[in-house]
């Protein structure tokens, strides 16, 4: 993996979730990414049992991952964005491609997710969404696409076996998001004003890829079957 254009999260991150993410959970193969999730003990080096903080009060993870991601180290403005992927559909994962804008804190930095799936009141679900800032802080307003799984797999029934493309196309006015061509979500960007004025789509992104375990949406991973593969095939970025 190229390390001018992406690094990598360590430990515990977002969303009380039971992975560990470490870098050896994530190799090149064969050309493709993969990112493997583990069940596996993995000492949590800032554990203080004192602690309130779910990051630092649990001394094991049960579970290990990976999360990389071009912040600092490459950014885009608009654009279209390409990830062809195939991803594991079972119990308790939660994989992603999504971005975050560079300058404020989340929500207020807009946050763009080309790809979630997970569980939505226990159906699975393929979400296309965007968050920007909402009044008081980390409040954040959604404008969520998510569709049943089910749909996917009523037109596919390989469709967990195969790879897929899921594409933005980003301009100053409007996010598209697909999925195999077909349109997901459209954001209007002329909505996704913060309280204080500032556009987070008007600013450069960069880009995230993960493959989160449990946590507040992944569900119950104790009766799925480890290892898990998040395999990606490439990430490409096009200007006009």
């Amino acid at each position: 993996m190229n390390s001018d254009l992406w690094s990598f999260e360590e430990g515990f991150k977002r969303n009380n979730e039971l992975q560990w993410y470490q870098k050896k959970n994530a190799e090149v193969k064969d050309g493709r990414l993969v990112i493997t999730g583990k069940r596996e003990q993995v000492k949590n080096s800032n554990f203080e049992a004192e602690s309130t903080d779910w990051r630092r009060n649990r001394e094991y993870a049960e579970y290990s991952s990976s999360s990389i991601n071009t912040r600092g180290k490459y950014e885009f403005q608009y654009g279209i964005m390409e990830v062809r992927a195939r991803i594991d559909t079972a119990m308790g994962l939660w994989p992603a491609i999504w971005t975050l804008g560079i300058s404020k804190p989340w929500p207020a930095n807009g946050e763009i997710d080309v790809m979630e799936y997970y569980r939505v009141k226990g159906e699975a679900t393929i979400l296309a969404n965007a968050a920007w800032a909402d009044e008081g802080q980390y409040n954040a307003k959604w404008d969520n696409a998510k569709i049943p799984f089910s749909d996917f797999l009523e037109k596919d029934p390989e469709w967990p076996s195969k790879f897929h493309l899921w594409r933005m196309e980003w301009t100053e006015d409007s996010i598209k998001l697909f999925l195999d061509d077909e349109l997901l979500n459209e954001i209007d960007l002329a909505r996704t004003v913060n309280p204080d004025g500032f556009n987070p789509f008007h600013q450069p992104h960069y880009i995230l890829l993960n493959l989160a375990i449990g946590g507040n949406n992944g569900g119950d991973p104790s009766t799925t079957s480890f290892p898990k593969h998040y395999l990606v095939d490439y990430v490409r970025v096009y200007q006009k």
